[in-house]
């Protein structure tokens, strides 16, 4: 990631026969105090977001399947202001990210099917859909590459 202040994460893991074993998340290695967890299931070509909020701590896995997840830079202070960066995030690679208040991120499924899950750590009320900013996908100022040009989107997100 070119933002210092976003954090990648890669588990070391134990494998055997029976298969793998992995932390995905350890408080001890966090001052956050994470008090809410997401999961959403998407199809191919699905993308949701670009969403953030001011206040919000996010740490991002993809417990199955594949997705692109992009993440902006919407400090308008920021000499960033709008950059935006992507990493691809699976079951196979079992990298996290975690997200700081003020960058949006948004992902798009790469496999048939994902499972997106998100930790979130937050002061106060939950930050809800009216406490949060939402970027256009494919605004001209920020110009990501998506693999795609028609992606499958709701209705707040299109």
């Amino acid at each position: 990631m070119i933002f210092p202040e976003v954090k990648i994460y890669q588990p070391e893991s134990f494998e055997d026969f029976r298969g793998e074993l992995y932390t995905l998340f350890k408080q001890d290695d966090h001052e956050l105090v994470f008090n809410h967890d997401k999961v959403s299931i998407s199809r191919k070509h699905v993308l949701r977001g670009l969403h953030g909020d001011s206040k919000s701590w996010k740490h991002i896995s993809c417990l199955a399947g594949e997705v692109l997840l992009v993440v902006v830079d919407n400090r308008p202070e920021s000499e960033n202001y709008l950059k935006w960066d992507s990493i691809v995030l699976s079951s196979k690679n079992r990298k996290s990210v975690l997200v700081p208040p003020m960058f949006a991120n948004g992902h798009f499924v790469l496999s048939d099917e994902a499972t997106f899950f998100y930790k979130w750590a937050y002061p106060g009320a939950y930050p809800d859909v009216q406490d949060q900013f939402t970027l256009k996908w494919n605004d001209p100022r920020i110009g990501i590459h998506w693999p795609i040009s028609n992606p499958l989107l709701s209705k707040r997100d299109s």
